[in-house]
């Protein structure tokens, strides 16, 4: 495991922290997902760097970023990568999503085209029903029921997370990922993230109508589909109807399911063809 350095950002008023990955090619930036950290990207930066440079950030609220008392929003998240990429001098950088990440890079790169060079989304950036979405928080929640809560030891609350049928096989990029995420306060440790956050931007993402970003969106796009449920069959982030409608939509997009994969798994997970997919597509 290449281990990352950690960096200081300019967010919107908000300090960003960053990890980085060194490399010669393109400049990818990676957006995680709702209660993620900059550390879920470890095992993808593996396969891409030292080919291309990943920086990997740190949404506000998270990991080791500033933790305003409100303002949690793709909108607010948007402002915040524009305001990293004019502090880094990134050029036209890569954004690669997953989860939330998703939706924020679609929304970027449908406001900012000029500042994206292509656009991968892994496992999210589509317009859900209201069933469907309610399906997935279920699907999500056994990572959400961490927060907020003092553990007596990082074991111990590491035994819960791995409670979670999707969180498995357990690997050395989980275990660091989780590690990173972890304070410690009275009587043990807990999650960085606050739970109230999390709901703020759970409520805000239920009125972000994706589609009326599809068409704005002019470059080439890269959606990476799980195919497998988190708890059930069908608590997909992407179902296929909802993938099928952003590939009509967005003028230069592909779709490729990972068979197989869940939620989870399609970025924890060691998977070859995942990484030959999204090389080929950085070359292309």
């Amino acid at each position: 495991m290449s281990k990352p350095s950690m960096i200081k950002a300019k967010g919107n008023g908000v300090k960003i922290q960053l990890a980085l990955w060194k490399g010669k090619g393109k400049e990818i930036l990676c957006i995680h997902g709702l209660t993620a950290n900059c550390r879920c990207w470890d095992l993808v930066a593996s396969s891409l760097s030292p080919r291309h440079k990943v920086i990997a950030i740190d949404l506000r609220g998270r990991g080791l970023s500033g933790s305003p008392s409100s303002g949690y929003s793709v909108k607010h998240h948007c402002r915040d990568i524009l305001s990293v990429i004019d502090d880094l001098n990134l050029e036209r950088p890569v954004l690669m999503g997953h989860s939330l990440g998703a939706f924020i890079s679609l929304v970027f790169a449908a406001r900012y085209p000029k500042r994206v060079d292509c656009l991968i989304l892994l496992d999210g950036g589509g317009k859900l029903s209201k069933d469907q979405m309610d399906k997935v928080f279920v699907g999500i929640k056994p990572s959400l029921d961490r927060l907020g809560q003092i553990f007596p030891s990082f074991k111990s609350y590491l035994s819960l997370i791995k409670q979670a049928p999707f969180m498995h096989p357990w690997n050395s990029y989980l275990e660091t990922y989780f590690r990173y995420e972890v304070e410690e306060v009275a009587g043990g440790v807990r999650s960085r993230v606050d739970p109230q956050h999390i709901e703020e931007e759970s409520t805000n993402l239920r009125k972000v109508d994706t589609v009326q970003f599809y068409s704005k969106v002019l470059s080439p796009t890269l959606i990476l589909r799980a195919t497998k449920g988190m708890l059930a069959k069908d608590d997909l982030v992407l179902p296929e109807n909802v993938t099928e409608r952003m590939v009509r939509k967005i003028p230069n997009a592909k779709k490729v399911d990972l068979k197989g994969a869940n939620h989870y798994s399609i970025l924890f997970q060691p998977n070859k063809r995942r990484d030959q997919i999204i090389l080929k597509f950085l070359e292309g």
